[in-house]
């Protein structure tokens, strides 16, 4: 019977295990292809792709969770596996393009093992129903994110930010792991469903509870840069290699937000039942004096208006990034205060466009430093006439990141402030409104520099090749289509928060 389990657990699993044997054959053939860095690029290529198939072929089996109750098998899951996926697949993409790899003395095999091992740990944070599960998923993630921050070992801004990035993720770890231990010592049990079912149903101690669940958020927020987890970013963002730094943006920050929807609306939902579908999707358990949705909210406000007002001042195109990011957490945390499936999938909604629109803005730097040798927003001046393609492109993506109408970001935020409003929240959507109108002056201000200010010195037009402008419109152009036919994408977020799994 166990062997019987496990093998049929095992036949659900296709995608994970395709990523594990990637990772196994990278290493390998790094013993004999030392010298040939893009052919492990190709094989992880190859292996995302061979997990995207297999996700897809997964869709239409019925939601359960394998391996005694550990892992979900389910839409949501899916949702964020095709991200993963697709943001991995870019950041090959991203890696062969950048001058900052390519010119490294370093080796790249392993960057591409450690790629894929993070995206196999988005995997499994996506699909944990159990603490325990979950715990291993986002070790694995952050461990390989650690030493992906720092892979520039020469480089003392990378090893800076390696070393912060291991700090700060190593006290969130430790406390969340402490936060799991009291929620395990209420309720008997690891099991998200058999959590809800027992606080549900039973008295608890409400001290220990809040406390153990405030430990479990800190793990939550640092790994979306919530405000006050949010210390690690700037400074991991600017000494991180610029593919790294694209992949933490939205890899990690999606494997987050997954986690984080999981826990609540599986372990702390009302239904106390293995079944959470649309109709089950009611209220947060009821904790006297304590309501979640304005603990949400307080946090979703300070993370935006933080990241937005300190965004303001900076002049490092990176580290402007990096607070914009921190912003864009806020917006999604906001559709996390509604509990019901209009939120959740305006949250997925939004973390679908936020994928291009974010990819788009790294890889539009990682351009600007491989040819202008620049990330000073005042050194960008006037690039806009030498430049056409990458600096309209870097437009889209800007205006997208800020809300304008006619681009994917306009409906990822039109959703979520629908939501808002819809169940109440009116005050909230004003909030976020007002926060991003602040965000149009900091995405302005860099394209002030590339088009109203003219060139100084040389002003001869600056090519790319052919791979460089087809990988820049393929995240242009969705980026753009999004905003107008979002038909498709809105549905499939709405199919994916149907059902979180069975037991």
């Amino acid at each position: 019977m166990l062997t019987q389990q496990i093998l049929d657990g095992l036949s659900k699993f296709y995608p994970e295990t395709i990523l594990s044997v990637t990772i196994l054959v990278i290493v390998f053939v790094e013993l004999f292809f030392k010298k040939k860095t893009r052919v492990s690029g190709w094989i992880a290529m190859a292996g995302l792709a061979a997990a995207m198939l297999f996700t897809f072929l997964q869709v239409n089996i019925p939601a359960q969770t394998i391996f005694f109750q550990m892992v979900a098998v389910d839409p949501f899951s899916y949702f964020f596996k095709v991200l993963l996926i697709l943001s991995g697949f870019l950041i090959v993409l991203f890696t062969f393009l950048s001058d900052e790899i390519r010119s490294s003395e370093f080796k790249t095999q392993e960057y591409y093992a450690l790629l894929i091992a993070l995206t196999l740990g988005g995997f499994l944070m996506a699909s944990s129903v159990n603490l325990l599960m979950m715990y291993l998923a986002l070790e694995l993630s952050s461990l390989s994110s650690y030493v992906l921050a720092g892979y520039f070992k020469k480089s003392n801004r990378s090893s800076e930010a390696a070393l912060k990035y291991v700090i700060y993720g190593g006290v969130s770890s430790g406390l969340m792991l402490f936060g799991i231990s009291l929620i395990y010592g209420i309720c008997g049990s690891l099991d998200m469903f058999a959590i809800s079912a027992y606080l549900s149903a039973n008295p608890v101690n409400l001290i220990t509870l809040l406390i153990a669940i405030f430990l479990m958020l800190a793990g939550f927020g640092y790994k979306i840069s919530a405000v006050p987890f949010h210390f690690w970013t700037p400074d991991v963002y600017e000494g991180s290699p610029m593919p790294v730094t694209a992949l933490l943006s939205v890899s990690s920050k999606a494997a987050g937000f997954a986690m984080l929807i999981r826990f609540f609306l599986v372990a702390f939902q009302n239904a106390g039942h293995p079944t959470i579908t649309t109709e089950g999707l009611h209220q947060y358990i009821t904790l006297p004096g304590l309501h979640w949705p304005e603990v949400i909210a307080v946090i979703a406000v300070a993370t935006m208006t933080l990241g937005n007002v300190v965004a303001i001042w900076q002049d490092n195109l990176k580290r402007l990034l990096a607070y914009s990011s921190i912003a864009q957490a806020g917006y999604m945390l906001l559709a996390f205060v509604v509990v019901s499936p209009q939120g959740i999938s305006a949250m997925l909604t939004y973390l679908a466009v936020y994928l291009f629109m974010n990819l788009g803005a790294f890889f539009a730097a990682i351009l600007i430093s491989n040819k202008y040798k620049t990330e000073n927003i005042e050194e960008m001046k006037g690039i806009g006439y030498r430049s056409p393609l990458l600096c309209v492109s870097m437009a889209v993506f800007m205006l997208s990141l800020s809300g304008i109408p006619m681009t994917a970001g306009f409906i990822g935020k039109f959703y979520i402030f629908s939501a808002l409003i819809n169940n109440g929240y009116i005050w909230l959507a004003i909030i976020g409104l007002m926060n991003s109108v602040v965000s149009l002056y900091y995405y302005i201000k860099i394209l002030k520099n590339m088009f109203l200010i003219r060139p100084q010195g040389d002003t001869g037009a600056v090519s790319f090749g052919a791979g460089y402008s087809v990988l820049l419109l393929a995240l242009a152009i969705p980026t753009i289509v999004l905003g107008i036919f979002f038909g498709p994408l809105t549905k499939f977020a709405e199919y994916s928060v149907q059902i979180f799994g069975l037991k």
